[in-house]
């Protein structure tokens, strides 16, 4: 496997997980706003698409690691009609604003956030049916690690269900995504949330994310079963789908 490089946002002396921790508190206002328009709306069947591999496992519990403000946990409760939904992060900015949102949906009494690190989690081993991670893994200091804890706390046959970023392959589609990734977005997202290194650190952490095949070698050293994955938008985003052994 590739050694590449660790991209952090600002390059500080402090660790990825503290900076990450900045960075997210302090885009936390319009992070979701950026997300609709950034993404033209997509990103949101990205997520249903997601949350659609654990359809015939019907979780009665989910954990939704980094959960930011809570849109894949608000969606898994929607979608999947579960007993309960426990979603984690370590940027409390953005748990604020997913607890406001979900007290708008009158979802309280099924899904709880919590402040708590991924590599670290304080759950028992074999806690949930379900791991959801949304555009969380790139975001890991250790990322075997936070994939162990995520394991961890799955019971066996459980799944955890990944969705990260990717990079297409296709010609021209390819050159011109890296140039809205690379330009556009960072000067979009440096007018509206005044952090100038966030929007850049996503073109950046993408690039070095060991992604597609590279992704499913570590699920599987890492112990998961029947890993695999499904590319989505002509590569720009994809699914990873891995279960516990039985």
């Amino acid at each position: 496997m590739d050694n590449k490089p660790t991209v952090t946002p600002y390059n500080a002396q402090e660790s990825k997980k503290a900076q990450i921790e900045r960075m997210f508190d302090k885009i936390a206002p319009r992070y979701d706003l950026l997300n609709r328009v950034l993404s033209m709306g997509i990103d949101v069947w990205w997520r249903r698409r997601a949350l659609g591999y654990l359809r015939t496992l019907q979780p009665g519990t989910i954990l939704d690691v980094a959960t930011g403000t809570a849109d894949v946990a608000i969606m898994a409760a929607k979608m999947l009609n579960p007993l309960r939904v426990t979603g984690i992060d370590i940027a409390n900015q953005m748990l604020d604003i997913g607890r406001e949102k979900i007290r708008r949906e009158g979802l309280d009494a099924v899904i709880s956030l919590e402040t708590g690190d991924s590599e670290a989690l304080r759950f028992p081993d074999a806690s949930f049916d379900a791991v959801t991670v949304a555009f969380g893994v790139r975001n890991f200091e250790h990322l075997e690690k936070g994939l162990s804890e995520m394991l961890r706390v799955l019971r066996p046959g459980g799944k955890a269900v990944i969705l990260e970023f990717s990079r297409p392959r296709l010609f021209p589609f390819k050159q011109l995504y890296n140039s809205y990734f690379k330009y556009v977005l960072p000067s979009i997202g440096r007018l509206t949330s005044r952090d100038v290194r966030a929007y850049t650190y996503l073109f950046e952490s993408v690039q070095v994310f060991p992604e597609g095949d590279h992704f499913l070698t570590i699920l599987s050293k890492t112990g998961y079963q029947n890993p695999r994955c499904e590319r989505l938008t002509l590569g720009i985003c994809s699914i990873y789908i891995a279960e516990k052994a039985s």
